[in-house]
């Protein structure tokens, strides 16, 4: 049997490997009776290299690895690689809930080289029903050398799981600025390491951007730059620098307690409420705004200030290049609705990242695939495309579904939990038995919280679960 003959299907192919996909791959992994392939067209795994800061670390605890909140014995933990690494006690001794962001790193690609399913250097080109074997084509560009491992041409698969991942975002008034070959660099987050030499030698330098990028790349950039010669402007539209929501019921907006009831909701109501929730997932975490504080009280210490402006409550309007050494911005003040212009040599764009549209991939399908009012994909409960009546086949989406599944549709300590729905969906089977509460917190005023055993009953009283529309079985 092969990959290449519809008659003979794999059961799902992942579509990019980014640390989603790489989880729902570990999770497959540890099911021999599950045929799966992952493709991926970068020559190796890579998560946010330019933002790989030296002593950043991730804004989840370590257990919020690929595989450990859906199953703690997997052999893909991060425990388990700091064992492999031989640096489980060093971890342990130095008492450290939050890993560096480089380790992260370094732990995917641990897992990433060892999984015999996933093919790097693969472009997926175009993703079509194919209605007389009822599985899905999936044509392949190979792009490293001929000998390299991996399916070139089509495969065929019952089911895709797509993790394309975001794109970094520059706003339209910005977009004037980009200008790869001018002498005064425009830079987005994304590319910082790569550029910083260039941001260092510049001789004024804004940071456009007050979410945790923007804080981490201005610290850097100060801590770096020459005392009282730092030439450096902070600017945010943001009515001041804040503090990411981090107490511990203000977490529990990323449980699966919170998707199911986000989940729930009507449309534009999903939409209200994910507009007032910027400060759970775009704001700063209070230690690196510390951290900026510390490092320009320091600097104020042999007497005056650094030359640094910080400036929250602040947009661009408009901008432009003045000549190959000089940017210039045109803002807006927007407490006191003043204006002002800026001239500086150098811009980092800390602007974010979009979910890349599904059309690159599915415009074979984009006909079969059900939207919102807004023109978004309907997303089920268990991260399913809804699609067409006639295509029986299944796509799961990872990390484009924050309309439909709220602000932790991104974050790394859902994902293990998202790919244990997926598979579990995928196959009709409670592979992974997943918590029924996993918040005090109730959300919603149809969800009751459940009755307290009587005291000295030993056990708790059954519970009853939620009622729920059955899986849609897809045999493998």
């Amino acid at each position: 049997m092969t990959a290449a003959d519809p008659r003979y299907p794999l059961d799902l192919v992942g579509v990019g490997i980014g640390p989603a996909n790489l989880s729902l791959a570990a999770l497959a992994d540890d099911h021999p009776d599950l045929r799966t392939a992952w493709y991926e067209q970068r020559p190796d795994f890579s998560w946010h290299p330019g933002l790989l800061i030296e002593g950043t670390t991730l804004q989840v605890p370590f257990l919020a690895d690929l595989v450990t909140l859906a199953d703690p014995t997997s052999a893909w933990s991060f425990l388990n690689y700091l064992r492999h690494q031989r640096r489980l006690f060093p971890f342990y001794f130095a008492e450290r809930f939050h890993s560096d962001r480089a380790e992260y790193d370094d732990y995917c690609r641990w897992v990433s080289e060892q999984l015999p399913a996933l093919h790097f250097h693969h472009r997926v080109d175009a993703v079509r029903w194919n209605a007389e074997h009822a599985v899905f084509d999936i044509d392949l560009t190979p792009l490293g050398r001929a000998d390299e491992r991996g399916a070139t041409g089509r495969v065929y698969a019952r089911n895709l799981a797509l993790g394309i991942g975001t794109a970094p975002h520059v706003p339209e008034q910005l977009r004037p600025l980009i200008d790869a070959s001018a002498t005064a660099p425009v830079i987005h987050s994304a590319g910082y390491l790569e550029h910083r030499d260039r941001l260092l030698a510049a001789g004024h330098v804004t940071v456009i951007g007050g979410g945790q990028s923007g804080a981490e790349i201005f610290l850097d950039l100060l801590r770096h730059r020459p005392a009282g010669a730092e030439r450096l402007h902070w600017i945010s539209r943001s009515p001041a620098f804040s503090p990411m929501e981090y107490s511990k019921l203000g977490l529990e907006h990323f449980t699966p307690d919170y998707t199911r009831y986000f989940h729930a909701l009507p449309e534009q109501i999903r939409d209200q409420i994910r507009s007032t929730q910027w400060q759970l997932y775009k704001a700063v975490d209070v230690d690196t705004l510390a951290a900026i504080h510390d490092e320009l009280y320091r600097r104020s210490v042999p007497g005056g200030w650094p030359d640094v402006v910080l400036t929250p409550g602040v947009g661009v309007r408009t901008a432009g290049r003045i000549g190959a050494h000089q940017l210039e911005l045109h803002l807006d003040h927007r407490p006191e609705g003043g204006r002002s212009r800026l001239l500086t040599n150098a811009v980092v764009l800390a602007t974010g990242y979009r979910e890349r549209p599904l059309g690159s991939v599915l415009a074979g399908l984009d006909a079969d695939i059900r939207t919102d009012a807004a023109g978004r994909p309907l997303v089920t409960r268990d991260y399913r495309l809804v699609l067409d009546q006639g295509i029986t086949g299944g796509i799961f989406v990872q990390n484009a579904e924050q309309h439909t599944h709220g602000v932790g549709a991104p974050d790394l300590g859902l994902i293990a939990h998202r790919s244990a729905t997926i598979l579990n969906s995928l196959t009709g089977e409670p592979r992974y038995p997943l918590p029924e509460r996993t918040a005090f917190t109730t959300f919603g005023a149809r969800a009751q919280p459940e009755p307290a055993a009587p005291h000295g009953s030993g056990v708790p009283e059954p519970r009853a679960a939620a009622p729920s529309p059955p899986p849609r079985h897809i045999p493998v």
